[in-house]
């Protein structure tokens, strides 16, 4: 199935389903995203959410190729659950890998937040591999993901949540950094991606920035006037770097804020951040885009 999902191309789903398991899924996008489609009676969601399903008939799939070995199509593996589920057994996670390496021109890439299972398996040359982490106390997670054989281990910082602080990223081949989107999104500070940008810079890995999100924030996206009519009656909130926020304000109203407390917005590293949408937000840090990939795109060009 095509995607939306900017660093892919095609998802592939044989199982639905899944449960929260870290701050990340607070929002989880799968969750929302079944709830629709069962509305609209497609069978392959009609259990509830937290069933986690395996669904044997997908590996009659045929997928989109590229049009030759230099060109291939990018699939997210399991886009609406988790690969390596505890309600997912061992022998079923082999069967999806095994589809992925007959399916040798083309690339699945697999994310989880389970990384405790990593180790369990052998992974095809064509799976790419990855783990989530949305803050600093899921770094462990890293550490599983580096032990594996996978040819490609990425990281997703999405949802952002937090700074990560100091990232050892040897061992790990792309970075993707993403905000929130969403009724319910959280706002994502700037510094916390400056901080990763300017890791996987210094450590030679490609960074890839999907979103801002849900969020406008005051400093990234020109131009912003606070005195804007279109953004002043707009609800605001002040994201300082430590992840407070200060909320229930107006754009117009921050210069009435801070002689009131005696705190300077950008004295404490905050932004003010506005729920305009993921299109208004844009993908742009500090005005420039970053889309890499991993080196072998850049001899595959998908």
């Amino acid at each position: 199935m095509s995607t939306k999902i900017e660093w892919t191309n095609e998802t592939w789903n044989p199982i639905t389903g899944c449960s929260h398991a870290s701050e990340g899924c607070q929002n989880c996008y799968a969750e929302k995203m079944h709830k629709r489609l069962t509305a609209m009676g497609q069978e392959k969601y009609s259990k509830p959410f937290n069933n986690v399903v395996f669904h044997f008939e997908e590996f009659g799939k045929k997928h989109k190729v590229g049009k030759n070995k230099k060109q291939k199509v990018m699939i997210f593996v399991n886009s609406m659950s988790d690969t390596f589920h505890k309600d997912i057994t061992d022998g079923e996670i082999d069967l999806i890998l095994k589809h992925c390496n007959v399916w040798e021109n083309n690339i699945f890439q697999i994310l989880t937040k389970r990384a405790e299972r990593l180790l369990n398996f052998y992974y095809p040359p064509n799976v790419w591999l990855g783990v989530t982490v949305e803050k600093a106390k899921y770094k462990s997670r890293m550490e599983y993901l580096k032990q594996t054989d996978a040819s490609i281990k990425f990281l997703s910082c999405e949802p952002l949540l937090e700074d990560l602080g100091e990232l050892d990223l040897k061992g790990i081949d792309w970075v993707i950094v993403g905000g929130e989107s969403g009724k319910n999104a959280r706002p994502m500070h700037p510094d916390w991606v400056r901080n990763i940008q300017k890791q996987c810079e210094e450590q030679k890995v490609p960074f890839f920035f999907k979103q801002w999100g849900e969020w406008l924030i005051s400093n990234q996206q020109p131009p912003f006037e606070i005195e804007n009519p279109i953004y002043s009656k707009l609800s605001a909130k002040i994201l300082l770097k430590n992840g407070s926020i200060i909320d229930g304000i107006f754009p117009n109203d921050v210069k009435k804020w801070e002689k009131q407390t005696g705190k300077s917005i950008d004295g404490q590293n905050g932004v003010i951040v506005l729920k305009t949408g993921k299109a208004k937000s844009g993908a742009l840090l500090d005005g420039k885009e970053y889309k890499e990939f991993p080196n072998i795109m850049e001899e595959e060009n998908v």
